[in-house]
């Protein structure tokens, strides 16, 4: 049966299969490629056992690994859960195709939905079938690191970062573990080396003992040897060399040559934008992203990364980039003009900004729309109709660049008075897929109703949006991947973050008419120092741009901003224009909600400063008053009180450290309660030489004297202990040099020389010396008291404190260093009574066969 092979075959594609994990963002699909492995492995085993033919153990890892499958992911439609049935297929090949849709929307990493965990599932199972086959069915151990190889072939491929040495050197060390193991069942099947000696002289006499081996006698391993080195050699160069020679897995090319710096047309693949989105903004550690100086008056603008043009009823994305050698930057060459912008004004700013090199896979630059000249390094290239800037082949991590960017500056009435729209611009930027549900559009005309002009309409979505729809703020809402989920925000839920609110006014513009598109990139973050800005994980964004004849691209903010929403979202002057209870023109800029508006019934904005997203001072932002999804103080503070506990435990640890310490030696034991024995220690070196000559032997210290009540006074050289230990870890949380070596009363000699202390606290230290000394060496009995010791290591820390500065008196109160010692030190005992335990546990068998 092979059972040591099979294990050995079953690990060694596990420890390949770490090499998937960028593919993924969570890692539960590791144990269902887990039970995989297991499933394919019981099944060689059983063809084994029964002595099936190779061709016929194939089939039995396969049908392993579908039983498997259909109890997992299909165990619903099967019959008793265990057998399949017709409805069990079915649903395994909805799953699959399911998945395989879902692998190719989504860019690495993945969320695990349930056809893609599927499909890792059995692709993992397929590589543990082949390997099962070769290594162990076969006997080919070598030929089994190719199906292993694959498994790091898919992420080489997708991410441009690959796979880590870690998992790397995992997946290398489980192969390497395969091979030694079928090498030794090989030549253990030989039996013991049999050595031979070259002369019958040279045969020892019995009862003498036999001469040193002659290295000439021993068995020449040397084919053997080469034999194991060609096999590495060829391993390597299979590892090295296939990646490099597959079409488009290196984006450099082979050994990073070429790759893209031809002359012919390219298509651009990037990471899915809107996953990359969702990823950003539900980071936990909120990272920097990028810093950047700009010398705009106010505030710089948005960074804009991608511009999404194109919408296929179900998602956002952009229309496929063909590039070539003439959209490279240059140093002198300027960017093409923004389209439309021909009669608005505009303002030139120029932006200097460093990416951090944690960032990975930034393959489009965030810069500031509409950029008329790029500064960076490296092969960067611009798109002209949307004057996106990208890279082939380079990522923006750690890269500094400039930026200078005409900024428009649309007024409300050059936007209102805007023309026409030229046919190319409403022919791309107004399709609008037929699957729209009905309700979409009807709902865009009922909130539009009575506005005549683009921009009129443009502003009664925002608003109602931001203010009157109401909508909520929430990061945990899903990603929309069908209409229906369109509808169900739009309608039901209205629960979503900023990818729902842009993706959906832009979608409801284009239902009016309006040209509009879907940008991605980062709000301008927070300003540290007077033109310095930091944009952070949770500054990125998404935010629809619409389209005005003379002005260009113009942004809109949807989403809602402050506390309750999107903290750092700001919505542009000219989409917040004033609105009077008198009803102006529509055509003009001043508007009123009619009777036949959604926003009828509202009350007027105030006359006071303005907020932002046009809401009034006192209005929430996008938010009705009694809403789950507002600003709850609640939250807040359970978090601000389990901060305060999670700091709070070390100073509590060691508070309780010493209320312990001083409680078993001061609380009472009743009286004919033997005292335990305490281990004598070795001599100290530090007190040899001092006993008077002659001095007679001590006697035997006397048991603790019982009170009248019949209890026993706390033992004397416990308190001494207690003392020590007590100071000892003062000495550690204050900073000082504590030298395990040392005796009491060099210690204490050490510390009077390196601190200033006063007579009472030096008289302190001599007393707790003293104490430690006699109960240590001494068989007298320790004359200081308890109750006046603990008075002294209270002295004694209060001098420590005194000598040391300000932090390190607050690393001693809140962070000490002697609890992280503590807990150190109980974890390590900890360990080793796991290992002894585990250790018995594994000779329990062995020594249950010698009884």
């Amino acid at each position: 049966m092979r059972v040591r092979m099979t294990v050995m075959a079953g690990l060694a594609t596990l420890a390949g299969s770490l090499g998937l994990y960028p593919l993924f963002e969570r890692a539960s699909w590791f144990w269902a490629g887990f039970g995989a492995v297991l499933a394919v492995s019981g099944g060689g085993l059983l063809a084994r056992r029964l002595r099936t033919p190779a061709p016929v153990g194939l089939l039995f890892g396969l049908a392993a690994l579908f039983l498997y499958l259909d109890l997992a992911f299909a165990r619903g439609e099967a019959w008793l859960g265990v057998v399949p049935s017709p409805e069990s297929v079915r649903r395994l090949g909805e799953l699959a195709d399911k998945g395989w849709r879902a692998a190719n929307r989504y860019a690495a990493p993945v969320p695990l939905v349930p056809g893609i965990a599927m499909l890792a599932a059995a692709g993992i199972g397929l590589v543990a079938v082949l390997v099962d086959l070769l290594a162990v069915r076969l006997r080919r151990a070598a030929p089994a690191g190719l199906p292993l190889l694959a498994m790091y072939s898919v992420p080489a491929a997708i991410r441009e970062d690959g796979v880590g040495w870690l998992a790397f050197g995992i997946g290398a060390s489980g192969f390497l573990a395969l091979l030694m193991a079928d090498a030794r069942e090989q030549v253990g099947g030989w039996g013991r080396t049999v050595t031979t000696r070259r002369s019958p002289r040279e045969v020892p006499l019995a009862g003498a003992q036999p001469p040193p081996a002659d290295p000439a006698d021993r068995p020449d391993a040397s084919a053997l040897a080469a034999s194991g080195r060609r096999i590495a050699a060829g391993t390597v160069a299979v590892a090295v060399l296939l990646p490099a020679a597959i079409p488009g897995l290196h984006p450099r090319g082979v050994f990073g040559v070429g790759g893209g710096s031809g002359p012919g047309t390219q298509t651009v693949t990037t990471p899915d934008p809107l996953v990359s989105l969702k990823r950003e903004l539900t980071r936990l550690d909120d990272s920097t992203v990028l810093t950047y100086r700009s010398d705009a008056p106010e505030s710089p603008g948005y960074l804009r990364l991608y511009a999404l043009d194109r919408f296929d009823g179900d998602r956002w994305t952009y229309s496929p980039l063909k590039s070539s050698s003439k959209d490279r930057l240059t140093g002198e060459r300027a960017l093409p003009a923004p389209p439309g912008l021909t009669v608005a004004p505009s303002r030139e700013v120029t932006t200097e900004v460093r990416v951090r090199p944690e960032v990975k896979n930034m393959t489009f630059l965030p810069v500031p729309y509409a950029p008329a000249k790029v500064s960076i390094k490296g092969d960067w290239r611009v798109h002209g109709p949307s004057l996106m800037i990208y890279s082939l082949r380079d990522s923006a991590g750690g890269r500094s660049y400039t930026v200078r960017s005409l900024v428009p500056q649309p007024t409300s009435g050059q936007l209102a008075a805007s023309g026409p729209y030229p046919p190319e611009v409403v022919a791309h930027y107004t399709a609008v897929p037929k699957n729209v549900p009905p309700q979409v559009r009807k709902l865009a005309a009922d909130i539009t109703a009575g506005s005549t002009t683009a921009l009129g309409q443009a502003v009664r979505l925002q608003r109602w949006f931001t203010l009157s729809g109401g909508f909520t703020y929430d990061l945990g809402a899903p990603a929309p991947q069908h209409g229906s989920d369109l509808v169900d925000f739009l309608l039901h839920s209205k629960r979503g973050y900023c990818e729902q609110f842009a993706a959906a006014m832009a979608l409801m513009a284009r239902i009016l008419g309006i040209p509009s598109r879907v940008a991605m990139g980062y709000t301008p973050g927070s300003e540290v120092k007077p033109g310095e800005w930091v944009v952070r994980s949770r500054d990125a964004h998404a935010w629809p741009e619409l389209y005005f004849e003379g002005s260009g691209w113009v942004r809109f903010e949807p989403t809602p901003s402050g506390a309750a929403g999107q903290g750092t979202a700001l919505a542009p002057e000219y989409s917040q224009p004033a609105v009077s209870t008198g009803g102006g023109p529509d055509d003009q800029v001043t508007q009123a909600p009619d009777a036949s508006s959604p926003d009828a019934g509202s009350t007027a904005a105030p006359t006071g400063p303005r907020h932002r997203n046009d809401e009034g001072a006192d209005a929430a932002t996008g938010v009705k008053e009694g809403d789950d999804g507002g600003f709850s103080g609640a939250g807040w503070l359970v978090g601000a009180l389990l901060a305060l506990l999670l700091a709070a435990t070390p100073m509590t640890l060691r508070l309780l450290t010493r209320w312990r310490r001083w409680a078993a030696v001061l609380a009472p034991s009743p009286a004919g309660t033997p005292t335990p024995a305490r281990r004598r220690p070795a001599p100290d070196p530090d007190l040899a030489g001092e006993a008077e000559p002659g001095r007679k032997r001590a006697p035997r210290p006397a048991e603790p004297a019982e009170s009248a009540n019949g209890t026993r006074a706390p033992d004397p050289a416990g308190a001494a202990h207690a003392a020590w230990q007590e100071m000892r870890a003062d000495a550690l949380d204050h900073g000082l040099e504590w030298r395990a070596s040392d005796s009491p009363r060099a210690a204490a000699r050490r510390l009077g020389e390196l601190l200033e202390m006063d007579a009472p606290s030096v008289q302190a230290l001599a007393r707790i010396a003293r104490a430690e000394e006699l109960a240590r060496y001494s068989r007298t009995r320790a004359v200081e008291p308890a109750d006046r010791l603990r008075a002294d290591v209270r002295t004694v820390r209060e001098a420590f404190a005194a000598s040391v500065g300000r932090p390190a008196r607050w690393r001693a109160r809140l962070l000490p260093p002697s609890t992280v010692a503590q807990t150190r030190t109980a974890l390590r005992a900890a360990g080793d009574r796991a290992l002894d335990a585990t250790a018995r546990v594994n000779e329990l068998p062995s020594r249950l066969r010698r009884r």
